[in-house]
């Protein structure tokens, strides 16, 4: 029970280095600082940030979990990953950079009028809800189940009171704020992922290198899945995880409301470049930690796999060091899942819903207000969504995301890429509405019955591009050439 003390203890102290943070970057409160930091945010420090926003509890918990049954089949995706990002610097930052964006579906008014726009932005608003809230479910829960039920803490008040947190040290600073916090839980995170890499070798008395030869041993090392049937076909995650980044880092004010905070388009490209390289190297970090969890559950006969593998190995069979460290490290993940998010989707709903660039009727204090507001709604959405996750109580969160984003993203990845592949225009009704609508249930349908339909054939994450794909067809059936 003591140390159930300290790592709350632990949690607390950390919140409070966040609010110092958030107090020295919030100095400046008006709506230019909130959405886009004043565009003076270092490259390097949004680099280093934006790995913390992109790996967050999920992988955290969830890739390690995967290596038993997969064993480093997750890694075609991150190469995926990487190639995404290699479109996202060069075709989509160069177009947002050019137009000057505060809000990048402003790109789709520019193009096809109001309806895109607003389109564009409520796929968005849904996609970064639940997927930002799935994440930060995963991490609460975890704390719940391993630290919390054990000091009599119901899993509603701890929702309740880290939301709280967040929207405290969020509210002021916006991305400004956003971006040294995430580099700060960064660090930690990346600190903790080393440290019980080193401390499980020396539990397994091995070497980082003699590691590799036993997980070879064990058929953990597997990396391309060749049996074209199969959901994880090397072809599927390439193709899938490449496109899982253009739209949910490209074509997601989130992450590039970052991107866009840099002054220069040449130093928000190096960023990009810098931060997909040392994605690959942490994602390789991240499987390697899996399958050492696996070997040492097998060596100390512990029947517990999936999410449960870390976080059950870290607070009851390893030393209390090795807890703390967890504890830190799975803290550092929690947060990056919940403040970007909960910023970005305020700046996007005030900007391309409430319209605030064109609303000449309220003074900038009244703008601040009502900003405010619209934080404070979706900090109360994330909880409600947390809580009908604890209802659902999905065993693999990170296939639950980035299936969900397969549905959701696809209108976005569909409208940005007949924006920028072709000159044709959409009519500016309800037609494209209906067509991003539609789609999506028509993958649904096509994704629940590919086994039947295709003699066991599985999409994968192929259904992301495969609405993207439909949505880009539907759109191009009301579409006209441009005059």
């Amino acid at each position: 029970m003591e140390v159930h003390f300290w790592l709350i203890v632990i949690m607390l102290i950390y919140f409070g280095i966040l609010l110092a943070i958030a107090r020295i970057t919030s100095k400046d409160q008006s709506n230019e600082s909130f959405f886009i930091g004043k565009r003076n945010s270092k490259w390097y420090i949004v680099a280093f940030g934006m790995i913390g926003t992109s790996l967050s509890g999920v992988t955290f918990i969830s890739v390690p979990g995967t290596v038993g049954t997969q064993g480093f089949y997750y890694f075609q995706v991150v190469l995926g990953y990487f190639i995404g990002y290699i479109v996202v610097a060069f075709v989509l930052l160069p177009i947002y950079y050019s137009l000057q964006l505060t809000s990048i579906y402003h790109f789709l008014e520019s193009r096809f009028g109001e309806v895109a726009y607003k389109t564009g932005s409520s796929f968005f608003i849904i996609s970064r809800t639940i997927g930002a809230t799935a994440r930060l479910y995963l991490v609460i829960n975890v704390l719940q189940l391993f630290l919390l039920n054990d000091l009599g803490i119901s899993f509603y008040y701890t929702a309740f009171f880290i939301l709280l947190m967040i929207l405290i040290y969020t509210l002021q600073g916006g991305v400004k704020t956003i971006v040294w916090t995430d580099t700060l839980q960064t660090f930690f995170m990346l600190s903790g992922l080393l440290i019980c890499i080193w401390m499980i070798l020396e539990q397994l008395n091995l070497s980082l290198y003699d590691s590799y030869a036993e997980l070879g041993k064990h058929d953990y090392l597997k990396i391309f899945n060749t049996n074209i049937f199969s959901g994880s076909h090397f072809i599927k995650h390439i193709i899938g995880g490449a496109l899982i980044t253009i739209s949910m880092t490209g074509m997601d004010q989130e992450m590039m409301q970052k991107n866009i905070s840099v002054s220069t388009l040449k130093d928000s490209q190096k960023n990009m470049l810098v931060f997909s390289i040392i994605l690959i190297i942490v994602n390789v970090l991240f499987l390697t930690l899996g399958g050492l969890l696996y070997l040492y559950a097998s060596k100390q006969q512990i029947s517990v796999s999936g999410d449960d593998l870390f976080p059950t190995i870290s607070l009851k069979h390893m030393p209390v060091f090795f807890s703390f460290v967890f504890i830190i490290a799975l803290i550092s993940a929690l947060f990056p899942s919940a403040d970007g998010a909960i910023t970005a989707l305020t700046s996007s709903f005030c900007q391309d819903i409430l319209g605030f660039s064109k609303r000449l009727d309220l003074k900038e204090a009244e703008k601040v207000k009502l900003r405010k507001t619209v934080h404070y709604g979706f900090a109360f959405v994330f909880l409600l969504l947390i809580f009908l996750f604890k209802y659902i109580d999905n065993k693999s969160i990170i296939d639950l995301i980035l299936k969900v984003a397969g549905y959701t993203y696809g209108p976005l990845l569909g409208l940005f890429a007949f924006a920028i592949l072709t000159k044709r225009m959409l009519p500016d009704n309800y037609k494209i509405v209906v067509v991003c609508l539609i789609v999506p249930f028509a993958v649904y349908i096509i994704d629940s019955q590919s086994q039947n339909w295709l003699n066991g054939f599985l999409l994968g994450y192929l259904n992301l591009g495969i609405n993207g794909l439909l949505t880009f067809a539907g759109l191009f059936a009301i579409s006209k050439v441009k005059l």
